[in-house]
């Protein structure tokens, strides 16, 4: 036998023996005994790489806010869209962090930026980032958002009409090349020119930005990524993505010119041409630091992929959504329309935008019936009991308050179904009414979250850095594009759907196989 087959032997068996003995564990782990929930469909698999929004929504109906489904090799994980619980979750961070799979699959992606951070690591990276995401920086970044909204308009407008005066479009691909191109100018002084290049990806940075965010962000779990974040040693045997390393590469390369450039602006002193952008602000922010406490170049230039999804893949998707609901709902459509209309300006501030009270009911219910981040997970890292605001039976017919759970538990926290659940917003809580913020129900006040009664942007210390702008973002591209045209579907209701996984893209059913897109006619007003 030669020395390579014995190794690789000795290293098989002694995979079998971990994985065996992590799995009788899991499977047995008195913590959720009794917690009712789906039968696991494989011994092996369990529900690994098939949850959805729509499945966790079906099982929530069935077994209440607080069940168990299973992961691989019969690894009992517990859901909770209990908003006792969540409040629980997200103000115990030390307790309930990113699990160790999720954080080494963002660090592959995006490096060690705040999305991967936790404990003090997280506390001095949010500390020295929170002031490029305030209200007065947002506020000045809003008029590059009207611009580059009124571009897309221009660019849609270019389009030749029917005889009837509409033209097609893909809305989804428009908004992801206009939203990119806010980013790069916004986020680090970066013109991607996105918009002007049609599908094609303009720049290298573009490009490394498409295959980490557009392709690999948001797609189901592999079996082969899982083993590599669970088990150490595999990441020597079994191959890693090679686009998304090149693509990795490309992007420190390209962030380490724009630090340098950022840093020689400031440096200059020249208020003439003084930046704004995000990552100036970053780099002046962090100046202000003690030596001790100021972050590393390195670390710096991991943050740029935290500026992109603040107004990119989720802002994008969320106002194709928007247009949808506008398409769906001819009645809202008009309402809103005749509200921007009165407004005198094609350039709106973010303070004309914030007191357009049915805007500001739109955004919302866009935001709770289409919020574009289907769920989230924490892992457990110490033993606790956590509260109950809607007591679950158990199997046995015994009512529990609170629910135990030991260090290694994963805890998935369904964003959608809480934005959704009959529970907080009664029996038409499916359905799109911009109106039934007129009147918040109670229950509401109960969900955790850092913008109005949503859950969409998560809470606690690790709530979205990036949600005012996004939400100043999806403003003016719905004042820009409502005003200028009337919308409807290009395609049959029936046919759209949204995708699996972690970003509830929109899809056609009968095109599964060209990706995420939107087709809608558009008629200028």
């Amino acid at each position: 036998m030669s020395l390579r087959v014995l190794v690789t032997a000795v290293v098989t068996a002694v995979l079998v023996a971990r994985l065996t003995r992590w799995a009788y564990r899991r499977r047995w782990a008195l913590a959720l005994r009794g917690l009712p929930g789906p039968p696991s469909p494989s011994g092996i698999f369990g529900h690994f790489g098939t949850v959805s929004f729509r499945k966790f929504q079906g099982w929530h109906a069935t077994y209440g806010p607080t069940f168990k489904y299973h992961g691989m090799l019969g690894e009992a994980h517990l859901y909770t869209a209990d908003t006792t619980a969540l409040h629980h979750i997200v103000n115990n961070s030390e307790v309930y962090q990113k699990a160790p799979l999720v954080r080494y699959s963002l660090i592959q992606l995006v490096g060690r930026g705040l999305l991967a951070l936790e404990g003090e690591e997280h506390t001095k990276m949010r500390k020295i980032m929170s002031p490029a995401f305030g209200v007065s920086q947002i506020r000045g970044l809003t008029e590059l958002f009207v611009d580059k909204s009124v571009e897309l308009r221009d660019v849609w407008a270019q389009e030749s009409p029917n005889d009837a005066g509409w033209i097609q479009v893909d809305v989804l691909s428009g908004l992801k090349r206009m939203t990119l191109d806010v980013i790069g100018k916004a986020g680090f002084a970066y013109e991607f020119h996105a918009l002007n290049a049609g599908d094609e990806a303009p720049t290298p940075l573009g490009a490394a930005f498409r295959e980490l965010f557009m392709t690999q962000i948001g797609q189901r779990p592999t079996v082969v990524t899982f083993l590599r974040a669970k088990f150490p040693l595999l990441r020597y045997i079994l191959p890693g993505n090679k686009r998304t390393l090149n693509a990795r590469l490309t992007m420190d390369k390209i962030g380490f010119q724009l630090l340098q450039n950022a840093k020689a602006s400031i440096a200059s002193g020249d208020k003439d041409t003084e930046r704004r952008d995000l990552l100036s602000l970053l780099v002046k922010s962090n100046m202000s630091e003690e030596d001790s406490h100021r972050l590393s170049d390195a670390e710096v230039i991991a943050q740029l992929p935290t500026f992109f999804t603040a107004g990119h893949e989720t802002t994008s998707t969320a106002t194709a959504w928007a247009l949808y609901a506008l398409a769906r709902a001819p009645d809202v459509q008009d309402k809103l329309r005749n509200e921007l209309s009165a407004m005198g300006t094609d350039n709106p501030s973010l303070d004309a935008l914030n007191s357009l009270p049915y805007l500001e009911k739109f955004v919302r219910e866009v935001m709770r019936v289409h919020a574009p981040v289907a769920f989230t997970s924490r892992m457990v890292m110490q033993d606790d009991v956590i509260p109950l605001g809607r007591p679950y039976t158990d199997t046995r017919g015994v009512s529990h308050s609170s629910i135990p759970v030991r260090k290694g538990l994963f805890i998935r926290i369904p964003v959608a179904v809480v934005n959704q659940d009959p529970w907080i917003w009664g029996d038409d809580a499916a359905e799109f009414n911009p109106d039934r913020w007129d009147a918040i129900p109670p229950n509401a006040s109960t969900i955790p979250g850092v913008y109005v009664q949503l859950f969409t942007f998560f809470g606690g210390s690790h709530n979205c850095i990036g949600w005012r702008f996004a939400l100043a973002e999806i403003k003016a591209l719905v004042y820009t594009l409502v005003r200028a045209y009337e919308v409807e579907l290009a395609v049959p209701v029936e046919d759209v759907d949204e995708s699996l996984g972690l970003i509830r893209r929109p899809i056609l059913k009968s095109r599964m196989g060209e990706g995420p897109q939107l087709p809608m006619r558009l008629r200028k007003i």
